[in-house]
């Protein structure tokens, strides 16, 4: 920001001054709309979570009672703690896997083959049908059928998991915890498919702009399809690698167990202060969270100037 508003005194910008203004415009509308429209819930479900409410004919009766909310979510709500682990542990899981499938994808994606339109549509259709209209279908001939067609297919791919592979690795000497987490991985395959359509556009858009230069020059020197994606694509694709892993944790504490919680103990049970300081834990959980990744991914992230 220091570099943003010294831009303005000088005649001819610095390149640091351009990314600082440039970053200020690609910010500002996200900035605008959440002062017009998140700042005033923001800062009122705060408030609700440190105070008790009901309602009566006059309207809301707002009494503040400190961090009870918080400390009845902590201790005394038996659901909130084994849906809050539960959230956690299942991000864990679920985010490596779709990150790492979805640069995959992209990769196989970015090659030139016949129907590659279709096959970029096809992986990116799941994140059309979970979105607007079609995500409230609850009943219905197409979605009943879709459902039942994964549910048929989640069976088979979790006895495929669940015997014959984990067998196999286990005889190989694979160790155990491994043998769990890949099986785990084969059960959330629909899962995994399914949340990683966003991921794969952006990893595809990065890797088109990577200069073929880069690719012919390694030819030249002999480097093979293995050493070029390790030395060249990989590193060139590593920024948007921690924007995917941030988008993919962001996106799985969005819809889960607890953010299920959260909705019936507010608009179910009418307890909107312990909903709010739930809300609030879960907040800081997801923070906490994404601070500690974004350190250590950004460690790693190669930055071409």
């Amino acid at each position: 920001m220091k570099s943003f508003f010294a831009a303005f005194g000088k005649k001819q910008w610095t390149h640091e001054g351009q990314k600082a203004f440039w970053g200020v415009i690609y910010v500002l509308p996200w900035l605008i709309g959440f002062l017009l429209f998140f700042l005033l819930p923001f800062v009122s479900s705060f408030r609700y979570s440190l105070s008790s409410i009901k309602a009566n004919a006059d309207g809301m009766i707002i009494q503040f009672i400190g961090f009870s909310n918080y400390v009845e979510a902590l201790t005394v709500n038996t659901s909130f703690n084994r849906a809050l682990t539960e959230s956690i542990v299942n991000m864990v899981v679920s985010v490596p896997l779709i990150v790492i499938f979805s640069l995959f994808i992209a990769v196989l994606l970015n090659q030139k083959f016949f129907g590659r339109a279709l096959a970029r549509s096809v992986f990116f259709l799941p994140v059309i049908l979970a979105s607007g209209v079609i995500a409230n279908l609850e009943t219905g001939s197409l979605v009943q059928a879709l459902t039942e067609q994964n549910a048929v297919a989640g069976n088979f791919v979790q006895v495929l998991g669940d015997s014959p592979l984990e067998r196999i690795m286990l005889r190989a000497g694979v160790n155990e915890s491994i043998v769990l987490y890949l099986t785990d991985a084969v059960d959330r395959i629909n899962q995994i498919v399914s949340q990683s359509g966003v991921q794969i556009l952006i990893f595809l858009a990065g890797i088109q702009t990577i200069s073929p230069q880069l690719y012919e020059a390694s030819k030249v020197e002999g480097a093979t399809g293995y050493e070029a994606f390790w030395k060249i694509t990989f590193p060139m694709v590593s920024p948007l690698i921690l924007v995917n892993v941030i988008f993919t944790i962001i996106d799985s504490f969005s819809r889960n167990a607890m953010t299920d919680l959260i909705k019936t103990t507010g608009f179910a049970n009418f307890n909107f202060g312990l909903a709010s300081a739930m809300a609030w834990i879960y907040f800081l959980a997801i923070m906490i969270i994404l601070g500690i990744t974004s350190y250590l991914v950004s460690r790693k992230v190669f930055y071409q100037d």
